[in-house]
């Protein structure tokens, strides 16, 4: 069962920049996947944001709140960060575009992957809202497949995580489900993770 979206689930999420405000509101009454789904557009976003997470899709708990990474794997996600949710959700700092805007729908494993026609039509409006910009964390293997070159196995692109330049950072998805992964891959929480939060911090701080 899906949630219609109201006004009050996406007001949840402050917008600090009025250069963004119409392109925000005019995101959020996006239909475009309204042949499966009721629409919900989640996206977090300031021009003087100078860190962006473009992770896969909405769950179903964001995609009720209408708040991105208000979940499980949001508390992952902040814990592998350093950052406190005060700063996460402060969209003149941290700017959140998934690949789907909108919940996709629960499939027979898990959920639907993120639609393939959101991206394309509204990413690159998105992004030319984004000057500030230094950092780019690639959640996922959908965003990393679109994004990153060179791109084989998301396992593969997230331990050639230095190669990618200051500018870049492929994560593995922080969900539930992939706990099982972080034990087979011990070089994430050891290597990875504090070199991410050093660069975030960093950001932040500067």
């Amino acid at each position: 069962m899906t949630v219609c979206p109201t006004s009050a689930s996406a007001a949840q999420i402050p917008i600090s920049d009025d250069s963004t405000r119409e392109l925000i509101h005019t995101v959020r009454a996006c239909r475009l996947c309204q042949d499966v789904l009721d629409p919900n557009p989640v996206v977090q976003l300031a021009s003087s944001a100078r860190l962006l997470i473009i992770g896969q899709a909405p769950g179903l708990k964001v995609h009720q709140s209408g708040i991105p990474w208000n979940d499980a794997s949001g508390d992952r996600l902040r814990h592998w960060l350093g950052m406190d949710r005060d700063t996460f959700y402060d969209p003149s700092r941290v700017a959140i575009i998934p690949m789907g805007l909108c919940y996709p729908g629960r499939g027979r494993s898990g959920d639907n992957p993120p639609d393939k026609r959101c991206a394309p039509r509204w990413h690159p409006t998105l992004l030319a809202q984004l000057p500030a910009l230094e950092l780019t964390l690639y959640i996922g293997q959908y965003a990393q497949k679109h994004y990153l070159e060179g791109f084989t196995s998301l396992t593969d692109t997230v331990a050639r995580w230095a190669e990618f330049g200051p500018d870049r950072f492929p994560l593995p998805h922080p969900s539930p489900r992939n706990t099982l992964w972080l034990k087979r891959h011990p070089w994430f929480d050891d290597d990875v993770v504090p070199a991410l939060r050093q660069r975030v911090q960093g950001l932040m701080a500067g």
